[in-house]
């Protein structure tokens, strides 16, 4: 992949990753709530396992792409991390911070 074309994309995805989480736990109904009762209280305990949850999967993504920009700087972007593989311009484009084929992915799952 062209590596400008890559910079491209791992720049467009830590952008979505940022604002999401910038989004979390934003989410108001506007309505004042009463804090004894148990149904706001779960409600709000729900919200906030679920926004730390979409944190936590979200901190990780951004990892990934730090993982890849750094690869991009040192010239094995596009390269398996697993077996050095060339890793298919196609995956790359829907999954930019991609460190294995999916070959080795669906390996690793099943071997999980």
């Amino acid at each position: 992949m062209d590596t400008e074309r890559a910079r491209e994309l791992l720049t467009a995805e830590r952008a979505r990753i940022e604002r999401a989480l910038a989004g979390l736990g934003r989410a108001d109904d506007a309505e004042p709530a009463d804090e004894y009762d148990p149904q706001n209280v779960a409600s709000d305990l729900y919200q906030e396992e679920l926004d730390q949850g979409l944190g936590e999967d979200l901190h990780a993504q951004l990892a990934a792409v730090e993982r890849a920009e750094a690869r991009l700087a040192e010239g094995t972007y596009g390269l398996s991390v697993e077996s050095g593989e060339p890793i298919p311009d196609e995956r790359l484009e829907l999954f930019p911070a991609a460190e294995l084929t999916v070959e080795e992915e669906r390996a690793r799952e099943r071997g999980a």
